[in-house]
């Protein structure tokens, strides 16, 4: 046995009894106010260094774990700071712990019920889930999440290929909880596609950054029956592309640069905003609204969607999500209908839930020509974030901007008047400066006379000549591999031409 070295024995005779101690169990207990039993959530706890602790078994991602409802912890003697949350329909509990000696306890934590949005009509999902199927249950249960698709395999990862494909690709849990296993992702130089609602994976491994085209894989996705396609995030080089094939089902305008408590203040892969008028660290989000009004502006009629990238970016599952109108009771089916129609909104923080004349999000007004259409737009808004501002969008442009004192008056956020076709749609931004934190309606459409919809001018060249600098930067090995992979482009080229010789408005 080897001798043990001086300075050893020296730091033991220096530490004090408490330190010589083993850990203290200690169980944080989660419930909702009023309710007896234990409730799933969130957890964040920190010990006085700042590091993470884990939880034993339970699912852990960056900083917080998934808690069932009880969590047993051994901790050190030390200080330690919990944060705990279960999606935006619960109040937040923050507090801290401090452990001496090793007397077991217990820590009790209370969440308040803020609004019941299920009671409503109104059912959460999000997605971009990366997590490991295994956590799923759980963590959406932490997060009071309804729907999700998971991402199993992505670019050249692929659970599948060592593991056999499920009999039914989606689960149902707790009555009204569902998640499918075979979510897809293809991310490349162009930008990212995800795949939902298919029975096995679409081969994308291999795939070089610029070739095959991603609009290949697409293609080959829309043979399938009841596949959806969604636009990760607006600004990605190849969206006025992938617009262009009018194969795409929704885009992601809460999308994961719009982090819990930071935000990637660049593109990345995708077109760069200008910095000098939208800056860090909140002019990404507006930069992926801006583009969004663009599509609308250009007759495109596509609904919003939310993901988070839980899994492989710092959020919890469900921070970025959608609200689905789908009545009392949801299905699977029921909410991918219900957001195909833009019954929707998208938040990740405030619930906005906008009426105009009594009808949600995705409605088609309809009137004659010649005649005008007043809408009265009332609200129901709840948020654990103090709102900076609620604004009305009209045709790309701040119509009016409401203040949130001034909604809590009455309910309503004032009138709209339509002399030709447009649309609109609502949106409320909190008053957070070190991430976008917001909520935004679906759009509301307004069809006067013959006129469907109304296509800017100006919207319809933005995306042409995007197209035409995405084209330029496109490089490939070889000389046949380039023709292919431009053929998509070129497509996309005439149809935003179209777009522009088809305008009825600047």
């Amino acid at each position: 046995m080897k001798p043990i070295p001086v300075i050893v024995i020296l730091a033991w005779i220096a530490m004090s009894p408490a330190d010589l101690l083993s850990a203290a169990d200690v169980e944080m207990i989660v419930r909702e106010k009023g309710m007896p039993e234990p409730m799933p959530a969130r957890v964040h706890l920190y010990d006085a260094a700042g590091k993470a602790i884990r939880a034993p078994e339970m699912p852990f991602f960056k900083d917080h774990f998934s808690c069932p409802g009880r969590a047993k912890l051994k901790l050190e003697a030390g200080q330690y700071s919990y944060e705990v949350e279960r999606g935006p329909e619960f109040s937040k509990a923050a507090g801290s712990i401090t452990v001496e000696g090793d007397a077991a306890r217990e820590i009790p934590i209370e969440l308040t019920r803020l609004v019941d949005l299920a009671a409503e009509g109104w059912w959460s999902g999000e997605t971009h889930v990366h997590r490991a199927l295994g956590d799923v249950e759980l963590a959406m249960r932490a997060e009071d999440l309804h729907i999700a698709p998971i991402i199993s395999w992505w670019n050249n990862q692929n659970f599948w290929a060592k593991n056999a494909l499920p009999v039914l690709p989606y689960v149902q849990f707790d009555r009204d909880r569902f998640y499918h296993m075979i979510g897809g992702e293809d991310e490349r130089n162009g930008g990212a596609l995800l795949y939902f609602n298919l029975h096995e994976p679409i081969n994308i491994s291999g795939s070089k950054p610029e070739f095959p085209s991603p609009v290949t894989f697409l293609n080959e996705a829309r043979r399938i029956s009841r596949a959806w396609v969604d636009i990760e995030k607006p600004f990605w080089w190849d969206v006025p592309t992938w617009i262009a094939t009018g194969q795409c089902d929704s885009i992601g305008i809460a999308n994961n640069h719009m982090c819990r408590s930071t935000m990637y203040e660049d593109e990345a892969w995708g077109k760069p905003r200008d910095t000098k008028r939208l800056p860090a660290p909140l002019g990404n989000g507006y930069w992926t609204q801006e583009i969004y009004y663009q599509l609308l502006n250009s007759g495109v009629r596509i609904p919003p969607s939310a993901g988070s990238a839980s899994g492989v970016l710092p959020n919890p599952v469900g921070y970025n999500r959608v609200y689905v109108q789908c009545g009392k009771h949801v299905s699977w089916d029921s909410w991918w209908e219900g957001l195909r129609a833009g019954h929707c909104f998208v938040t990740n923080g405030p619930l906005l839930r906008v009426t105009a004349n009594g009808e949600i999000p995705g409605h088609v007004f309809k009137k004659g020509a010649g005649k005008s259409m007043t809408l009265k737009l009332n609200a129901k808004i709840t948020s654990r974030d103090p709102i900076a501002k609620i604004e009305i969008i009209r045709n790309g442009n701040v119509e009016r901007t409401v203040s949130f004192a001034d909604w809590e008056k009455s309910g309503s956020l004032g009138e709209l008047t339509f002399n030709e076709s447009g649309w609109f749609l609502v949106r409320a931004i909190t008053d957070n400066a070190k991430t976008f934190r917001f909520a935004s309606t679906a759009p509301f459409y307004v069809e006067i006379g013959e006129t469907k919809s109304r296509i800017s001018k100006s919207s319809a060249q933005f995306f042409l000549d995007w197209v035409r600098e995405r084209m330029k930067r496109i490089k490939t090995d070889e000389p046949a591999q380039l023709d292919e992979v431009l053929k998509p482009h070129l497509q996309a080229e005439e149809f935003w031409k179209k777009k522009v010789e088809a305008a009825n408005a600047e």
